[in-house]
């Protein structure tokens, strides 16, 4: 089964410039490789360069910004391959951002 592992941190708290953290979570990427886990995986640019659209009355409104103000921001994704939710929570719970952020599991649906 395929599951989104969602990483939220607040942005201001979070140091992805930090050599030590970058190298772990190439660590952690690289063992989900490994493993036949890892689907897909990328980090995001800062929610300043967010964009949030919704289409009202047929009008497209393209607002700047996240959708709305939270402690914690979505930073980036891993697309997964787990047997069960069980292993799902426990590769999630390697990702460094489950220190101080928190990470949520979501089954992805399949089409077709």
């Amino acid at each position: 089964m395929q599951y989104l592992l969602l990483i939220y941190e607040n942005e201001a708290d979070s140091d992805y410039g930090d050599p030590a953290l970058m190298a772990e979570y190439g660590a952690f990427t690289q063992g989900i490789v490994q493993s036949g886990h890892f689907k897909a995986g990328d980090a995001l640019q800062s929610v300043a360069t967010a964009t949030t659209v919704r289409v009202k009355d047929g009008k497209t409104i393209a607002t700047d910004g996240p959708f709305a103000e939270t402690r914690e921001q979505l930073g980036g994704y891993y697309a997964i391959e787990a047997k069960d939710l069980d292993e799902a929570i426990a590769i999630a719970a390697r990702i460094p951002a489950a220190r101080n952020g928190s990470i949520e599991v979501r089954p992805i649906m399949v089409f077709g």
